[in-house]
């Protein structure tokens, strides 16, 4: 295995953590923003009041998401393990 597979391999890796991250990551960046813009106009300046409408937008988007992130990490896993091959020489 030289440094150029190692590299390629790397980059796969990340590409496809960024891209199952991105729908949870972003639903919970808008929904905090909005909360935020909820307690500023209303002055209500509690601390778990941002907490518990992200959580459970993060995890309603892991419910939507679900079969699209699944087909992701199975179409990576299959292309790795397809090409253990080449990796290994």
């Amino acid at each position: 295995m030289n440094e150029a597979l190692v590299i390629e391999l790397g980059q796969h890796t990340l590409f496809t953590i960024l891209l199952m991250c991105a729908p949870m990551l972003g639903i919970g960046l808008i929904v905090g923003l909005a909360v935020s813009v909820f307690q500023a106009t209303t002055q209500i300046q509690e601390a778990t009041l941002a907490f518990i409408p992200k959580i459970v937008a993060v995890f309603a988007s892991i419910v939507i998401f679900g079969p699209w992130l699944l087909s992701v990490i199975i179409n990576f896993t299959t292309r790795l393990f397809t090409n253990m091959g080449t990796y290994i020489q």
